[in-house]
């Protein structure tokens, strides 16, 4: 068996940290291939690396001395280097980083030496071969990811060690200059490595057991899901449940790769597996509630639009000539509502109306702001009768008025809207009458 571990930045942050992920990757054979984050937060306020460099890097490009910020920055490895009593020495390293930073190397070069720093430091640490992510991870001229390139590349590399460290968050660009993804960006490469070696499991290391059922903001202790399919995940990480990089999904998925979410202080716990399918039956009806505030819906009314040819496109190429991407649009056979989010729309807001008018000819259109979404996620739902009726139940028992509901005709999930103010309720509510009134 083969397994992919990445490691998140909490895994990380300290030598105390540093000593858990060795005992977790030499407690199985398997574990061959490592993907480090850069070292985040020891404490509650202390800084991530990667904050640390952008802060560094952004004194070095308005041409200001930037010696003591930089300073800070070694001695956090260094630390965790004596600490872990390496014979290893970064300081060719740190003197490359430091001049790179005087020619203006680029914001994207100064965050990934987070992770690259941190990756030849682990490396050293598990008697691992350090590979470069800049040799096998690639993008296009336009910043693109090259799946294609970055596929052979990284296979024909890696099929070579027994086992190595590839350092998280970063690819290089034709010309051979670092571009990095998004923040998060160390899961798409655990993932892309998971697929290069055709690894049997891609585990993701974090500080938490993997995935809970709803936010432990919201709700107290929530019950952590132990199975969830690639598309109730997708589902749950776009309404804003966050653990996993939603992007890390795709290369994993298309090799049918499964993930485990676990975590590095509590390695006994199995986490959440993250697969295709599964003839597992979930404990719950619900496998997840996840939500997001801050959006408006705009309520467009007009007799028989039902029977207008075109209606629904005219709508949307307003908001698409104003640059405005929408995220619902329920309907009925009068009345059309399209849900977006409401920063993009406000200051946008007099620009559609008017085009509104002049594409549709509405009879009326209401504007609702302060909305709030919930998704309720599900495989088991679809099997089970009534799970509409008994949401709207928990929300009416809650007090909670629904202003939108939108079910997608998968029957994975169902969307409901409700005021911002109902927002925390709204999802204790289900949470209650799905979980707490089926254990």
């Amino acid at each position: 068996m083969t397994k992919v571990v990445k490691f998140g930045g909490s895994s990380l942050a300290s030598a105390e940290q540093f000593r858990k992920v060795g005992d977790i990757i030499h407690a199985e054979d398997a574990r061959r291939y490592v993907v480090p984050s850069a070292p985040g937060k020891r404490f509650a306020s202390d800084t991530k690396v990667t904050d640390m460099l952008y802060a560094c890097y952004d004194l070095a490009a308005k041409g200001k001395n930037f010696d003591e910020e930089f300073e800070r920055i070694k001695q956090r490895y260094n630390e965790i280097i004596s600490e872990l009593g390496l014979d290893l020495s970064l300081e060719d390293e740190f003197s490359t980083v430091k001049s790179c930073f005087i020619g203006r190397a680029g914001r994207d070069y100064a965050a990934s030496r987070g992770e690259y720093l941190n990756g030849i430091v682990l490396a050293a640490y598990l008697g691992y071969e350090f590979v470069d992510a800049a040799d096998i991870i690639f993008f296009t001229d336009s910043g693109e990811f090259d799946p294609e390139r970055t596929a052979k590349a990284a296979s024909e590399r890696l099929s070579k060690l027994e086992r190595a460290v590839i350092p998280g968050f970063y690819g290089s660009m034709p010309n051979d200059t670092i571009k990095t993804f998004s923040r998060g960006g160390s899961d798409v490469t655990g993932s892309i490595v998971a697929a290069a070696v055709n690894a049997d499991i891609y585990e993701n290391w974090t500080d938490v057991s993997g995935f809970l059922i709803a936010d432990p903001r919201i709700v107290d202790d929530p019950l952590p899901i132990t199975t969830i399919t690639y598309k109730e995940l997708r589902e749950l990480s776009y309404m804003g449940a966050g653990v996993l990089h939603e992007d890390a999904i795709f290369p994993v998925r298309k090799a049918g790769i499964p993930i485990n979410i676990r975590n590095t202080n509590a390695p006994m716990d199995s986490g959440t597996m993250i697969v295709e399918s599964t003839s597992q039956k979930p404990q719950f009806t619900i496998t997840g509630i996840a939500g997001k505030k801050g959006f408006t819906v705009i309520n467009i009314e007009k007799d028989m639009m039902n029977a207008e040819l075109g209606f629904g496109r005219r709508v949307l190429e307003v908001f698409e000539k104003n640059g405005i991407s929408f995220e619902h649009m329920p309907s009925g056979i009068d009345t059309m509502s399209v849900i977006v989010h409401q920063e993009e729309f406000e200051p946008k807001e007099q620009e559609i109306l008017s085009g509104l008018h002049r594409n549709v000819h509405p009879d009326s259109i209401d504007i609702e702001t302060d909305l709030a979404l919930i998704a309720v996620v599900g495989r088991a739902m679809k099997s089970n009768r009534g799970t509409a009726g008994r949401i709207f139940a928990a929300l009416a028992h809650a007090h909670v008025n629904v202003k939108m509901i939108d079910q997608g005709s998968s029957e994975l999930n169902i969307i409901i809207g409700v005021e911002e103010k109902d927002f925390e309720a709204a999802v204790k509510s289900i949470y209650e009458i799905f979980v707490v009134h089926q254990l």
